[in-house]
């Protein structure tokens, strides 16, 4: 799995965020690199990340994803027509603007080490209804084929548990791949049960060629969770480090983050 960057006005438009969106208490989930807090304390708005690489290392984050963005922009240029350059004009403006958001993103952790917090799924280091506003990107359903169905069950029911609103979903499909999740549907049967209702928005921004839409979960009016589960099996992706690809060997396998 990776860690990226992606800034502030990325996360308005992959959750089609709304200035009254923007006036709640916020969490992201997972954080990686990204500007949003960054971002979000310069506007004054209430925002929290939690990411299982902010721990010993965090302090390094920003220049290694500073390195990750140029080692991405040679591939964005040998492979430019498998993107979609809606969003962004092209390689130049997607590398400038990831790397403003990892100096960015490098700053406030210095600054504010507070809003963010050493954690991961399935189990956040946060009391029930903490969040108004629960955002999680690229790693539900993007890592379906990675992250088994129970990880996604046990996640998407976390993630519902902090949140009082709320929780917003993007992409639904696979990485590297055109297609939905394929337990997408299991899912939010599942939290149907819990009075979860959810449904599927088109959203305004696309990078990848899978349909451009978001899973919003509400959340006010849900029943009881489950709790106290056993410690599922160690999930081969969930637990993996960060692999930083300009650190690996020079031969390249997979799509970008």
């Amino acid at each position: 799995m990776f860690v990226s960057a992606r800034s502030f006005e990325e996360y308005r438009a992959m959750f089609s965020l709304t200035d009254r969106d923007l006036s709640l208490r916020i969490l992201d989930c997972p954080g990686g690199a990204a500007g949003f807090v960054a971002g979000a304390g310069e506007r004054g708005i209430d925002a929290v990340a939690v990411d299982p690489v902010y721990g010993s290392d965090r302090e390094r984050l920003g220049e290694l994803t500073l390195k990750e963005n140029e080692h991405k922009h040679q591939e964005l240029l040998e492979r430019r027509e498998d993107f979609v350059w809606t969003w962004f004009d092209g390689p130049e403006q997607y590398t400038r603007s990831r790397s403003r958001a990892a100096r960015a993103f490098a700053a406030d952790i210095g600054k504010r080490s507070e809003r963010y917090v050493a954690g991961s799924l399935p189990r956040l280091p946060f009391a029930e209804r903490s969040f108004d506003l629960v955002l999680s990107s690229h790693l539900l359903f993007s890592y379906g084929r990675q992250l088994s169905e129970d990880f996604h069950r046990r996640s998407l029911l976390e993630l519902v548990r902090v949140s009082r609103w709320q929780v917003r979903l993007y992409p639904l499909f696979l990485h590297a791949d055109t297609r939905r999740y394929p337990a997408l549907d299991r899912m939010r049967a599942m939290l149907a049960g819990y009075g979860v209702t959810s449904r599927v928005e088109r959203v305004e921004y696309a990078f990848f060629r899978g349909e451009p839409e978001a899973l919003i979960l509400e959340c006010a009016e849900r029943s009881a969770l489950p709790k106290d589960e056993p410690e599922p099996v160690a999930d081969t992706g969930s637990h993996d480090p960060v692999r930083w690809r300009h650190l690996e060997s020079p031969a390249r396998s997979g799509g970008l983050p």
